[in-house]
């Protein structure tokens, strides 16, 4: 006889997971326009690149601290709990940035931004967390149905993302700083109110006997999957978080208000369209990689297989940067800068389309190897390690942007995604 979890999923299941999906997307929208908020109105003020990645430290460091304790709470209250507490973290959020005051001195404005970027870190991860454990409990427990599950969860959220750097980038040019926060946080707040009378009652039963000692995994491919997740997201945001960015607003403005009005919007599309492409291709990866028909031991395998793709492919790239020279041209010159850009351009998004596929995998892989009775835990941890990955990405694009350019954050970048094919290798049925 087969049971609820083997068979086709049921009506309320496929209700709540899609309240989840859309508190998710509604969430990350939010995130993605904060990032490219802080990143271009703060290069406009003149902060360096390595000024710029402290901005984004404390996020990061919250990432790491929160994932470690969400499963933990999430166990102990429950997964509503957690993703309403996230979403209403960022509103509150986005509310103290915009009382930023730019009469403080520069070291007052960074602390400032840091600590409030802290907050809306741990948002972040209370409702990813809560977001993703959801999947494996309302997912039937067949391999390809719950790889598409999680794999349309990922994917669209990213691609939400991406339009957030969007949004973000259009604010700021049309309604400024402050405004554009402000909006941000009335927007967040109506959608958590709607999605709070959707959501279903219990996501997960409370055990309140759980102990924290319990987040720290004992299963070998969950640890294995973790150390990869670490440097396969430290490998994109060594370039994503700083170096790329500021090099094509470098590229695209002329110092002037309207040049950096005009940066804002092409910077913030290129990011966009990146993200977007990038959540495209992992929600169709079920069916790029053909999981109907694989075992999840076949899957493991091409954990390693792709992520030794993304190394070649970006040590390819790297190489490329370094033998072009860069030109001194002026802003209209994007796409002929003696061919840097347009080979930047069409190696990163080719980067986009094998990490997808990397991330993707991984993103299946932990829920297949999380029981269900810690699954909030062991999501916790590999996310954790997702934040640690990010951290280390984030201090290193303004340190090696600030080092050796473009070219330096792309070698640090291959260097890191050979480490993750190397722990993705020691993955075993």
């Amino acid at each position: 006889m087969t049971t609820k979890r083997e068979s086709a999923p049921r009506r309320a299941d496929i209700a709540a997971y899609g309240a989840v999906t859309a508190a998710y997307w509604a969430f990350m929208l939010s995130d993605g326009a904060l990032r490219m908020l802080v990143l271009l109105h703060f290069h406009t003020l003149g902060f360096s690149p390595l000024t710029l990645a402290y901005l984004f430290v404390l996020y990061e460091i919250a990432g790491i601290v929160t994932n470690l304790g969400a499963g933990f709470i999430a166990a102990r209250l429950g997964l509503r709990f957690t993703l309403f507490a996230g979403i209403s973290g960022q509103v509150l959020a986005l509310i103290a940035l915009a009382q930023l005051d730019p009469n403080w001195a520069i070291g007052a404005s960074v602390a400032y931004v840091m600590a409030v970027q802290g907050a809306s870190g741990v948002a972040k991860d209370l409702a990813k967390m809560s977001a993703k454990s959801a999947v494996k409990l309302l997912a039937p427990q067949a391999g390809a149905t719950l790889f598409r599950w999680v794999a349309l969860l990922t994917g669209s959220k990213n691609a939400v993302k991406g339009l957030g750097f969007l949004i973000g980038a259009a604010l700021l040019s049309a309604a400024g700083f402050q405004g554009a926060l402000l909006s941000m946080a009335t927007a967040l707040a109506l959608v958590l109110g709607t999605v709070a009378t959707l959501m279903p009652a219990g996501l997960s039963a409370r055990r309140k006997g759980t102990k924290f000692s319990q987040v720290f995994s004992t299963s070998h491919n969950v640890n294995w999957l973790s150390l990869a997740r670490v440097f396969l997201f430290g490998a994109r945001d060594i370039w994503f978080v700083v170096g790329v960015p500021i090099y094509f607003q470098s590229v695209l403005s002329d110092g002037s208000s309207d040049g950096n009005r005009t940066a804002f919007f092409l910077v913030g599309g290129f990011m966009a369209s990146w993200v977007i492409f990038y959540g495209m291709v992992q929600a169709a990866a079920p069916n790029l990689l053909g999981a109907t028909h694989r075992s999840t031991a076949s899957l493991m395998a091409g954990a390693k297989t792709w992520a030794i793709a993304l190394c070649a492919l970006l040590a390819a790239l790297t190489l490329g940067i370094y033998v072009i020279p860069a030109s001194d041209s002026p802003a209209p010159a994007l796409f002929s800068t003696l061919g840097r850009t347009e080979l930047l351009i069409t190696g990163l998004m080719l980067f986009a389309a094998v990490f997808a596929l990397n991330s993707a995998l991984h993103s299946y892989l932990i829920l297949a190897f999380s029981k269900d009775e810690r699954v909030t835990m062991d999501v916790g941890f590999y996310y954790m390690a997702n934040a640690a990955g990010r951290l280390l990405g984030t201090l290193l694009s303004g340190l090696s942007f600030s080092m050796g350019g473009l070219t330096l954050c792309l070698a640090t970048a291959t260097a890191f995604t050979a480490i993750s094919a190397w722990a993705a290798g020691k993955l075993r049925p």
